[in-house]
């Protein structure tokens, strides 16, 4: 019997994935760098099926059908480059080589050219559900040498989750490091969907004097409506979750926060395309405040701000009203996130020559993975309707919704910054859709500025885009311009 796919790495995830294939039918070739999790993987979690173990790149190779498909779910960056090392003189034309993890798309570009110098075929593929979707249904974004596709389709389409009509949550991305970039984006909407609901209960937590039991009823009900979503979903059940002595879990766990990286690559990347992505950049760096903790305890001591109890926790009517509030500012928030992961991947493609179906990327993030939402349904059905939509706030629906949130919105900003309870991220997707639909910025000044001091010079509003002026603002500089660019 032969193996219709390799899988490297036997960590949670990669065996994960070996059992949903194994249970979709497909004979898997398992192999680890360490071979004794090879036996101890067929001794335990794969006792009784179809699985193949492998303790050799060579025997794992003879082991699989042409062409040969060895899927890597290892760490990412140099392990990658090392396994692709070893696996290539072994691997005829034709072959797939696909990497799983979580890859920057930049070295996933890289490989690409290196696969397919060799007659090889590359797949870069983000891979989006944690451990759970590995094993019952994740999201599968893949990208990389388009001839791979046909050869992989019927394993990742078998083993993705599928939405309410079946169709499954994951479909071809595009060329080169596509397929990477949309997971790296999915992961910065992702950093941002979390500090929003951490910011939602903080200002329930702090500012109403709210429970855990108490906010367990609230995201509870939040999950019945437009913001049911995954994140909804465990907030509800972490905040009911009671530690042995019966006192709430959440409130003994310590407030620093971790990060694998991939928020921080979507920020640099939007720096270097020029989108702002202000909400994602805000996520991450409140994760480095919250690392913060001894500073922050010895400044907590010596900085002095108002009391954080709002008015509004003392009448239940008012309570009431403002906690429908935190739901509006969370929504529309929500919406200013996905917006901007959208200019950004649209000025990605543009960049990079991709041809990304937007729409059908809502489509694969709406089961399987750690962002998956009703939400992203509206998502699809706004680049139905215009495939060539420039925003996802001049969509019909979502353009509704900023109206009918925005009240609710400013309240919640304004009284948080009132009693000093820190909001960067709601405050931030607020500051950016006032800026985005302002007609006109200050930035007129702040070109005069550059104009002054550097020459930079400046354009005119009287006057045709593309012609620029230098103004000898002092009487004493002289009338030779800097050049003009744009970073």
């Amino acid at each position: 019997m032969q193996g219709d796919i390799a899988v490297i790495g036997l960590a949670v995830m990669g065996q994960n994935l070996i059992l949903n294939m194994n249970d979709r039918g497909f004979t898997v070739v398992a192999y680890n760098r360490t071979t004794s999790k090879v036996d101890e993987f067929l001794a335990n979690e794969a006792k009784g099926t179809r699985i193949i173990g492998a303790h050799s790149i060579e025997e794992m190779v003879a082991k699989l059908k042409r062409p040969r498909r060895v899927m890597l779910m290892v760490k990412a960056g140099k392990p990658v480059d090392e396994f692709i090392e070893l696996l290539i003189p072994h691997l005829e034309p034709g072959d797939i080589l696909i990497d799983g993890g979580n890859s920057l798309f930049e070295d996933t570009q890289r490989r690409v050219k290196l696969a397919e110098s060799k007659g090889l075929l590359y797949i870069g593929t983000g891979v989006s559900g944690g451990e759970e979707g590995a094993r019952h249904g994740p999201s599968i974004m893949p990208g990389g040498s388009a001839e791979a596709w046909p050869h992989v389709k019927p394993i990742f389409q078998a083993i993705a989750a599928k939405v309410a009509d079946g169709v499954p949550c994951c479909d071809w991305v595009g060329e080169n490091g596509a397929g990477h970039y949309v997971k790296m984006v999915h992961n910065g909407i992702e950093y941002g969907d979390m500090q929003l609901i951490c910011e939602a209960y903080q200002v329930m937590r702090d500012g109403l004097g709210m429970t855990p039991d108490e906010m367990h009823t609230v995201f509870k009900s939040w999950n019945e409506g437009d913001l049911e979503s995954y994140l909804i979903e465990i907030t509800r059940d972490i905040l009911a979750v009671k530690d042995e002595d019966g006192s709430p879990l959440v409130d003994k766990i310590l407030d620093t926060a971790g990060q694998k990286g991939t928020g921080k690559w979507t920020i640099q990347n939007s720096a270097d395309l020029g989108i702002p992505i202000t909400l994602i950049a805000e996520a991450v760096y409140s994760r480095c405040v919250s690392a913060l903790k001894d500073e922050r305890v010895k400044a907590a001591k010596k900085l002095k701000g108002p009391r954080p109890a709002l008015p509004q926790a003392k009448k239940p009517e008012a309570k009431a009203a403002f906690i429908e509030d935190i739901r509006n500012a969370l929504y529309a928030s929500k919406i200013v996130s996905y917006a901007q992961g959208y200019m950004l991947m649209r000025a990605a493609a543009k960049e990079y020559n991709w041809n990304l179906n937007y729409g059908g990327i809502a489509l694969m993030w709406r089961g399987g993975c750690i962002i998956r939402s009703r939400f992203l349904g509206k998502i699809k059905e706004a680049f139905d309707k215009n495939s060539k939509l420039s925003n996802l706030l001049l969509d019909d629906y979502f353009r509704g919704e900023m109206k009918r949130c925005q009240k609710s919105w400013r309240n919640v900003v304004g009284n948080a910054v009132k009693r000093g309870i820190p909001v960067p991220a709601f405050s931030t997707a607020l500051a950016f859709f006032d800026g985005y639909r302002s007609a006109r910025l200050p930035a007129n000044l702040l070109q005069a500025q550059r104009d002054y001091f550097g020459a930079h010079t400046y354009e005119r509003l009287d006057k045709p885009r593309g012609e620029f002026f230098h103004t000898n603002w002092t009487g004493r500089g002289g009338t030779t311009a800097s050049s003009t660019y744009n970073v």
